[in-house]
This record gives structure tokens, C-alpha cells and sequence, in this order.
């Protein structure tokens, strides 16, 4: 026992976990980085709207073609822009510059969720915790896309890391930390507030509401003033107020106004863009979003709550409970807006694994038979993929359904045999087998999924004069592979694009097919069919059909 206590105490002292994490990391975020083409639909706004800051050096307003994009603030199109200039150049189609934000701060995010559980529960279940984060099927997605949704969770774990060093050390009643840790919390808001607007603001003073009802006051001399409010709020007002007004000023006000009237009202009033859910749903996709590491989740949570009197304990409830009732009451939904509360998630789980005793737990034995048939679902999901979206059947999805499905069966027989910490380890090796193989092998060769790519191969092998038209397909990751000028447009504009301009090339949709026809017909325009893309558009859900058209050559 003793010598087991010291290979532990080896393995998670020093920089030891921080390497083991980062090796972690680049296994599980760099397979799929450069094959997997670029996502529909906000990885391509955002890559697209970056680009444009690129070639126009404007860095204030952001762009799709010639609308504004009132969504989310500048923070993270400045991330990508800078990822872009350092390591490749703003002409390129690759999306992998844009992508390296969101692995560096997914990794930033496993590390800083390692030092707050080191604090909380210590070395080894803090390992253990980050790497469950890390390995969990939401944040590997997240990794693999140029959003703000990686690094906001960077952002939130080191803002919540402090916030929980300061509350510990008041209920524990030692000395809080300095001023530079309370500076660094509000550098953390500043920089969240640039890249998704109130979010994490919200997050912590839930997490500090919370705290305060569960404690029935408010904790210690050393607890909130003590994080030095004042000159805080100077600093992250300093840091993210002169984007604001300078996007104020460009617009005359209409950037700020927008983003209020079309994003954040709709989001909190109803189901915008048609993702809406009832309360609940996050729940119900837990399962899925934190495998593999949902196997830990009822024991994790069964052992949290017998010991939620724990200050450390209490403090990852605060942090989890308000933000999730948020997040489950608010219309709309999508599955990566709770990834800000999986690090305390994971922690916990962590530490239940370490600390728990499991051996009578009936409630975790159902659960794990339950989750051994997710995994068996996902196997056969990524198995039967690529008949269903790719061109042939693909040898590379055996080994993922192989990994899937085996050590998936392997983590739930341990669960039900009460060796918890080994189920923890298993889905760990679960993860590390079956993502890569799943990112670079399976994903990028489902044809039917990449209509874009298939157009952009097209238009490349095909001379033209000009932008390439396209009517009745409209997906942001077109616009990024053909060009900012691409022209979306009906299909009778098509037509008479085409007779004005005989170079050009056209795309025309099933849908927008008889219109084309009867437009081109009116004009006497003889037409050529030189090319034809047929796909699965998965953001509306529907087939599509694309036939190029370029006008006949005279004999």
C-alpha cells in the first residue's frame, strides 16, 4: 500500500500531471485538426468573419460578406486572426489556423482544471478530473472548432479557480490570496467578456449566490472584499469597454443594438434559429456530451451529495447547480452552452473515483448498464457512418468500433463490480482509442457530409472567370472555400448572371432548378451541365443536389 501511495505521489507531483495532460492533449485535439473540413454553420461564420478582418484591416467590425455580425464581441475573431497571421496566411482555405485558439485553450482549460482540483481534492483526483474534462466528447468537438466556446471554458476555469482559492481559504480560515490572484480573476472577466459578452459574469455571481444561501452568510473578511471589487472592475472594464465603444462608434450604435434585439432577447425569450428545447434537455444529453466520461456520473453525483457539507464539495455544487438551472430554463439550447460547468462536473466525478465507496451503490450498477448500451450505440453509429454518408464502406471505422464498444463494455463491468477508479481509467483509454481514429479517419472520409468541399473541388478543377455562383445552397463553409465574393443568389439571378457574364461558373439547387431553367430559356442562353455534387445537408437536415452550369462552348 505504501509503495502504492508513493507511484501515485510520483505521478501527480511536479510537472509531471501538466506534461501527462499536454500529452493527452495533442492526442486527443490535433488528429482531425487539419482533415476534418470546415463546420456548418457558426465555425465557418466565424472563420469567414475572420478572414475578412484579415483583408480588410478592419479589426472593429466584424463581417459576413456584407452583413453585420451581431452575435458574439471581438475577442475570439482576434484569437483567430492572430493564429492565422502567425502560422499561415489570411489567403488560405485550411481551417486549422483558425481552429489552434480552441486547442490551446481546451488544453489551458485541462491544465487550470488540474491546479483548481489540486487545491480542492488534491493531486491525484485532480489529474484524474482534468483528464475526464479533457477527454469528454464535448470539449475534443469544441477543440476541433474555431468558436468562442473552448475559450470561454479557459476563461471561466481560471476566473472560478480564484474565486474558489479565495472562499476556501475563508471558510478554512486561512490567508486568503494576494492581490495579484485577485487581479488575475478580473483579467479572466475582462477577457470573457470580450469573447462572449456576460456569460462568465453571470456564472460567478450565481456561483457566489449560491455559496451565500448554502452558508447562510457571507463567508470570512477574506471573502469577497478581499478579491478587491473596486480596482477589479476598473481593470475588466479597462480591458473590454474600448471594443465596445470603438464598435459603438463604427456603427452609430447599430452593433450593440442588434446584438440585444437579434441574439441575446430572442435566446432568453424564445428558441432562436429553431433550437429550442424544453428544461431538461441538457440532462437528457449528458450522457452523450460527457461520454466517455459519463460513466462516473450518478456515483460522482451520489458521492457529492452524502458529502456536500464539505466546503470544497459545496463550492463545485455552487458552481455547477445555478449555472446548469440557467442554461435548462432559458429557450434556447444547444448542446456546448453547460460545457462552463464540466470542469466542477469532472472534478467531482474525480474525486468519487478516488474517494468513494461504490460496492452497494444499486443506483450506479442500473446506470451502468444503461451507459454501456450508449456506448454500444455510438459504435455502431461510427461502424455503420459511413454507409450511410460516405462512398463505401471505410475499414478505419473497425478499430474505433472495436475501441468503442470493448473498453466502453470493459468500463461498465468494472463499474458494476465497485472498482470505480478502474472504470475511471478505462474511459480514459476508451477516449484516447477511440477519438483519433474517429476524427482523422472516420469524419473526414463522410463525403456526403462535406457538400461544400465537394463544390469547392469542383470549382477548382473547373477554369472560370469570376466568383462562383451558387443558388438554393447557402451554408457559411461554401463562402469560406470559394471566396469572399461568392455570390449566394436565386436561380433565376443565376441565369441572368450567366448570360451577362459568360466565365462565370454556377451551382444551382434542386430546389432552385426550374427557376433557372425558365430564366435561361426566356434569354435563349445554351447552357452546359459540367459538374454535379450530391450530398447530405445536415444543418437543415435534407438532401441536396447541386449541377454546375457554365455556358455551352460555341463550336
Amino acid at each position: 500500500m505504501l509503495q502504492k501511495d508513493q507511484d501515485v505521489d510520483r505521478l501527480t507531483g511536479g510537472t509531471r500531471p501538466y506534461l501527462l495532460l499536454t500529452l493527452m492533449c495533442l492526442f486527443l485535439y490535433m488528429p482531425g485538426l487539419v482533415t476534418v473540413p470546415p463546420l456548418d454553420r457558426d465555425e465557418s461564420r466565424f472563420m469567414q468573419a475572420t478572414r475578412q478582418m484579415l483583408e480588410t484591416g478592419d479589426y472593429v467590425r466584424i463581417q459576413f460578406q456584407s452583413e453585420m455580425r451581431a452575435k458574439k464581441p471581438a475577442g475570439a475573431y482576434w484569437a483567430q486572426a492572430a493564429s492565422v497571421l502567425a502560422f499561415s496566411d489570411p489567403t488560405t482555405r485550411e481551417p486549422w489556423p483558425y481552429r489552434l485558439p480552441s486547442v490551446l485553450a481546451a488544453w489551458a482549460a485541462a491544465l487550470m482544471t488540474f491546479g483548481i482540483g489540486r487545491r480542492l481534492f488534491g493531486p491525484p483526483a485532480a489529474l484524474l478530473g482534468a483528464a475526464l474534462l479533457a477527454s469528454c466528447l464535448l470539449l475534443v468537438a469544441e477543440a476541433h472548432q474555431a468558436k468562442t466556446d473552448a475559450m470561454l471554458l479557459a476563461s471561466v476555469v481560471l476566473a472560478q479557480g480564484i474565486l474558489g482559492r479565495f472562499y476556501l481559504a475563508a471558510r478554512r480560515d486561512e490567508t486568503p490570496p494576494g492581490f495579484v490572484a485577485a487581479m488575475v480573476f478580473w483579467v479572466a472577466v475582462g477577457v470573457s467578456v470580450l469573447i462572449k459578452g456576460p456569460v462568465v459574469p453571470v456564472i460567478l455571481l450565481l456561483t457566489i449566490l449560491a455559496l451565500t444561501i448554502a452558508d447562510r452568510r457571507i463567508v470570512g473578511p477574506g471573502w469577497l472584499w478581499g478579491m478587491r471589487p473596486i480596482e477589479g472592475l476598473a481593470i475588466a472594464t479597462a480591458i473590454a469597454a474600448p471594443w465596445f465603444f470603438a464598435i459603438n462608434q463604427a456603427t452609430d450604435g447599430a452593433f450593440v443594438g442588434e446584438a440585444v434585439k437579434s441574439d441575446l432577447l430572442p435566446k432568453l425569450l424564445g428558441a432562436q434559429e429553431s433550437h429550442g428545447a424544453p428544461p431538461g434537455m441538457y440532462l437528457l444529453l449528458l450522457p452523450v456530451t460527457l461520454w466517455p466520461a459519463s460513466l462516473l456520473l450518478v456515483p460522482g453525483l451520489i458521492w457529492a451529495w452524502a458529502q456536500r457539507a464539505r466546503p470544497e464539495v459545496r463550492f463545485c455544487l455552487a458552481w455547477i447547480v445555478p449555472t446548469w438551472l440557467m442554461f435548462e430554463l432559458i429557450p434556447t439550447k444547444l448542446p456546448h452552452y453547460v460545457l462552463p460547468a464540466f470542469p466542477a462536473l469532472a472534478l467531482l466525478m474525480a474525486a468519487a473515483a478516488w474517494g468513494g465507496d461504490l460496492r452497494d451503490g444499486r443506483i450506479a450498477r442500473l446506470w451502468a448498464t444503461a451507459w454501456s448500451l450508449i456506448a454500444l450505440a455510438i459504435a455502431g453509429a461510427v461502424l455503420l457512418a459511413p454507409l450511410g454518408f460516405g462512398d463505401r464502406f471505410d475499414l478505419t471505422s473497425l478499430p474505433a468500433f472495436v475501441a468503442i464498444a470493448g473498453t466502453g463494455l470493459l468500463s461498465a463491468w468494472l463499474v458494476m463490480r465497485g472498482r470505480v477508479l478502474g472504470a475511471a481509467f478505462a474511459v480514459l483509454v476508451t477516449a484516447c482509442t477511440a477519438f483519433p481514429v474517429v476524427l482523422d479517419g472516420v469524419l473526414p472520409q463522410l463525403n456526403q457530409l462535406w457538400v461544400s468541399r465537394s463544390v469547392a473541388e469542383l470549382a477548382a478543377a473547373r477554369p472560370h472567370q469570376g466568383p462562383v455562383v451558387v443558388a438554393g445552397y447557402s451554408e457559411p463553409s461554401l463562402v469560406f472555400l470559394l471566396g469572399t465574393e461568392t455570390q449566394l443568389t436565386s436561380g433565376a439571378e443565376a441565369a441572368t448572371i450567366l448570360a451577362e457574364r459568360s466565365g462565370t461558373l454556377v451551382l444551382i439547387s434542386d430546389r432552385e432548378e426550374a427557376a433557372f431553367q425558365a430564366e435561361y430559356a426566356r434569354r435563349g442562353l445554351k447552357v452546359a451541365t459540367v459538374g454535379k455534387v450530391k450530398g447530405f445537408n445536415y444543418s437543415r437536415g435534407r438532401p441536396v443536389v447541386l449541377t454546375a452550369y457554365a455556358v455551352e462552348d460555341k463550336p
